[in-house]
């Protein structure tokens, strides 16, 4: 393997990694923003999927 082939794959996977963690932030403020905070750190099974399910039960159909 060439230096000018080793020194691109360093490149990509750095742009790999960059795009990982770019989406772990963004992941982290969409969830932040949807859920409530007490809801989040609560340690009950199933809370945020109850949650989930009664938001898609309350939308119309339609929409």
């Amino acid at each position: 393997m060439s230096d000018g082939t080793a020194q691109l794959i360093n490149y990509v996977v750095w742009a790999i990694s960059i795009g990982i963690f770019g989406w772990l932030i963004i992941d982290a403020l969409r969830i932040e923003t949807t859920y409530d905070r007490d809801l989040l750190v609560s340690s009950r099974e199933g809370e945020i999927e109850k949650e989930i399910q009664a938001e898609h039960h309350d939308t119309p159909q339609g929409v």
